[in-house]
């Protein structure tokens, strides 16, 4: 299993790294992070919230053997994308009292499990860093950095960093689909619900731009049914749940088209979006093209694809 989600992890990261050509440079530029779980490397360990990651069996394969925040097992995708762009160490926790001087020049990783693009959305979980907040931090950071080398200095560092953002899963889980008939669902039917996620999201993406960003990794959301708290609660027969994979097939075509008319209204690429969805079904029809050599049926394989996708 640990061999399985090694593999898994690095194809997945070197295509996202590829998405953007970004080949390890001598001169390692900096990398910000905005999100959710799939990407916090530890800013909730510092808040008063019950998502956290600060326990077994959390870490048990990251280098340390410890739990550090992240929702994984190991290292995520941050990490090894850091390690892609030639950066010394992935960029920490915007909370951690140990980003300071130098260290402010990797970069710094905003992001905090829960959150979603709505500002309603891992309300159950209390003090988590909504995304309106992670950019609000962002711009905090760039105060910081200008102390250090100057506001020119800190403009250029900025506009040509890589930027990955990951966000709007919670938005359908712990939210849409959190309870029956939620305020959500109640308020809009899915299609419109989708549209309404899109509207605002292309609103914190502009403010992304304002902010500086110049290169920006924007990942959809992978098979949502397939999800392994949604497999066991939703899913029928071990199969994955038919109406969050409707969520998914929705919402990841509409936010393609979206990033694509930003650029449009920018005049420039500034937006990337990554396939996560299609990666992960890449993966699942052809796990040997991965170096997934898995014996039973196609039904196992989907169970442990599911298993990979959130863990």
């Amino acid at each position: 299993m640990a061999a399985a989600s090694s593999n898994f992890s690095t194809w997945i990261v070197l295509g996202l790294v590829f998405a953007l050509i970004v080949a390890p440079q001598a001169e390692a530029r900096a990398f910000f992070v905005f999100g959710d779980s799939l990407v916090d490397v530890g800013n909730n360990n510092y808040l008063a919230t019950i998502a956290r990651a600060d326990a077994p069996p959390y870490g048990i394969d990251y280098p340390t053997h410890r739990p550090t925040g992240r929702f994984s097992n190991g290292l995520n995708i941050p990490d090894i994308i850091s390690e892609q762009i030639g950066q010394p160490e992935s960029p920490l926790p915007y909370l951690s009292p140990e980003l300071t001087g130098e260290r402010l020049l990797n970069g710094a990783n905003f992001a905090s499990a829960g959150i979603g693009i709505l500002n309603d959305t891992g309300i159950q979980f209390l003090n988590i860093i909504r995304l309106f907040r992670q950019l609000h931090c962002f711009e905090e950071y760039q105060h910081r950095v200008s102390a250090l080398i100057g506001v020119q200095n800190t403009k250029q560092l900025v506009n040509k960093a890589l930027v990955l953002i990951t966000v709007g899963g919670n938005d359908f889980v712990n939210n849409y689909y959190l309870v029956p008939f939620s305020a959500r669902s109640r308020q809009y039917p899915l299609p419109e619900y989708v549209k309404y996620l899109i509207s605002e999201y292309k609103k914190q993406l502009k403010r992304l731009y304002e902010l500086g960003a110049r290169q920006v990794l924007v990942t959809g959301t992978g098979p949502l049914g397939c999800v392994p708290a949604e497999l066991a609660m939703r899913g029928t027969d071990g199969e994955c749940s038919a109406e969050l994979q409707r969520a998914a097939a929705l919402y990841n075509p509409q936010l393609v088209q979206m990033l694509q008319e930003l650029n449009r209204e920018i005049g420039e690429t500034i937006f990337i979006g990554a396939n996560t969805q299609q990666m992960h079904m890449d993966f699942v029809s052809d796990p040997q093209a991965y170096g997934i050599y898995i014996q039973g049926n196609m039904k196992s394989i989907t169970t442990l694809s599911c298993f990979l996708i959130r863990s």
